[in-house]
């Protein structure tokens, strides 16, 4: 288990004749996560981890973290081992932790558990809910009017994602004559498949992917930069990988809806709940455009996305 301690100057005469130690800021005492994959995935868990060392940059309390914790056991013993330290508020950063956190709440009345997109909740047990289909669709529209071979391909993870409907939905309606082909992981992480269902998409003539994985997302662009083909980015703004390939991203905030849920457990308002977001909570978002985007097509979405989030209504639903 990782342990990471913050503190200011003005403790620190107390800190060296005491060590690593956390401090009391309201509610908040310690705070931990738990991942299934690695914090240097550069995409999900790396945001988390952002999210995670701003919380304890801001109260001053030592944060915690257990990657690669996959099973109930595991994170049962992670969330022993992180209440014996102090922890007294842990994200779960998977839709996994759901039924986990459940069973466990009972047991650790005076904790606090955090997970995303699922529908568990308890007293003490918050489910945070991304709803991605509409910035997905609006992603979709981009790679709709981008594709030259009216071919996209979609490289999902998991079949339950709601960013792929939405895409696929935004796809068809900007181009109705474009095909989509979609191949589904079942793993966050495994870059060796992703690159064979690339190649074999880019060899059916596929000119525009959209990757929503953790590692493999960047691996799929560096590859679509190679190759001279666009793509989607996903949960952060890839367009630091290339500007031009790189035609948006569907981006989640996941680091500053840590922030803010720490702000409500720390001031006693963050009740169990299932909670969800979407565009107008500004922790969603389209990422910078590539400059290959035409500029009026942009102004044209970024109109729609206004529409959108002061009606709730996509423009195939207008």
């Amino acid at each position: 288990m990782k342990r990471i301690c913050f503190f200011s100057s003005i403790f620190l005469t107390a800190i060296l004749l005491s060590g690593c130690d956390y401090f009391s800021a309201g509610n908040i005492q310690n705070v931990g996560m738990l991942t299934e994959g690695s914090i240097d995935d550069e995409g999900w868990v790396d945001k988390g981890y952002q999210g995670l060392l701003n919380i304890g940059d801001t109260y001053e309390v030592d944060v915690f973290y257990e990657e690669n914790v996959r099973t109930e056991q595991q994170t049962r013993e992670a969330v022993d081992e992180f209440v014996r330290d102090g922890v007294n508020l842990i994200f779960g950063h998977s839709s996994s932790y759901g039924p986990y956190f459940s069973e466990l709440a009972d047991d650790y009345p005076d904790v606090h558990f955090v997970y995303f997109n699922g529908g568990y909740m308890d007293e003490n047990v918050t489910s945070l809910n991304f709803n991605s289909h509409a910035v997905g669709f609006f992603a979709g529209m981009v790679a709709g009017r981008m594709t030259e071979a009216d071919k996209v391909g979609i490289i999902a993870a998991y079949e339950w994602q709601p960013e792929i409907e939405g895409f696929f939905e935004g796809v068809h309606y900007e181009n109705p004559q474009a095909e989509i082909e979609i191949d589904f992981l079942n793993n966050w992480q495994d870059d060796g498949r992703a690159a064979e269902i690339y190649h074999t998409m880019k060899e059916n003539g596929t000119d525009v992917f959209y990757p929503t994985g953790d590692s493999f997302s960047r691996s799929i662009i560096e590859q679509a930069e190679e190759d001279g083909l666009y793509a989607i980015g996903y949960i952060v703004d890839q367009s630091d990988i290339d500007e031009r390939t790189v035609l948006t991203s569907t981006r989640q905030h996941v680091d500053q809806l840590y922030e803010t849920v720490a702000e409500e457990f720390d001031n006693g308002s963050l009740n169990g709940s299932i909670i969800t977001y979407d565009l107008e909570d500004e922790v969603i978002s389209l990422g910078e455009f590539s400059p290959d985007v035409p500029q009026d097509f942009q102004e044209k979405l970024n109109e729609e996305l206004e529409k959108y989030k002061q009606t709730g209504l996509l423009p195939n639903e207008r």
